[in-house]
């Protein structure tokens, strides 16, 4: 397998603890997108939404990082990333995508881009749009950790790491680049501490990427 993926991109990260957790070889293709390599003619052959992360296994190439781990997950099932019942499946997908799709997509790099350089928002105030964004998406995502249908223990469910646990950790480490406040969600936290603890976080962060600055 490939992946093509760049060490700051969090949707990036998940995917590449997703393979870690499934103990997963793969060659590393950086794609750097601040120097805009994504829309270089070979890789938006491969790549219509010219986005990371894409993943290359034999002749199938697989976008969005969600989409990649679900396949990861059905192609190798062990160890399993979701919950064996349809409602824990469904209650840690929403999880998931608390992040994925409420918090991430108002904070990417082409949308904070075209604040700069399409509306001509300053600096401080694109800094308030992220942390505004951060701080009360992840406000949803404790309620969600602590109401009394959740199962979280050490991680986002249970007392393994799954599929939300890859898309929280990339989203604390891009609250805590950008200075978004985090107080507010201790359970967030612990969850976060203990995935970092383990290898399949540790060794894949952006810090740890060959690619890295």
């Amino acid at each position: 397998m490939e992946l093509f993926n760049y060490f700051r991109s969090s949707a990036s990260y998940r995917v590449r603890i997703a393979l870690a957790l499934k103990g997963l070889d793969y060659d590393y293709r950086a794609v750097h997108l601040v120097k805009n390599e994504q829309q270089d003619p070979a890789y938006a052959s491969a790549s219509v939404s010219r986005l990371v992360p894409l993943l290359r296994d034999e002749d199938a190439l697989i976008s969005q990082s969600m989409a990649i781990i679900e396949y990861l997950d059905e192609t190798h099932p062990q160890p399993p990333l979701l919950p064996p019942d349809a409602l824990g499946r469904a209650q840690v997908r929403a999880l998931a995508q608390d992040i994925a799709c409420e918090i991430h997509p108002l904070n990417n790099l082409r949308v904070l881009r075209y604040l700069s350089k399409e509306m001509g928002v300053d600096e401080d105030a694109k800094n308030r749009w992220y942390r505004h964004w951060v701080e009360s998406g992840l406000a949803v995502v404790e309620q969600r950790l602590t109401q009394p249908s959740a199962k979280a223990g050490a991680f986002s469910w249970g007392d393994t790491p799954g599929l939300a646990d890859c898309v929280l950790v990339p989203q604390i480490f891009n609250a805590q680049r950008f200075d978004c406040r985090l107080d507010h969600v201790p359970t967030v936290m612990k969850v976060f501490a203990n995935c970092m603890a383990l290898d399949a976080f540790a060794k894949t962060q952006p810090s740890a990427c060959p690619d890295a600055e």
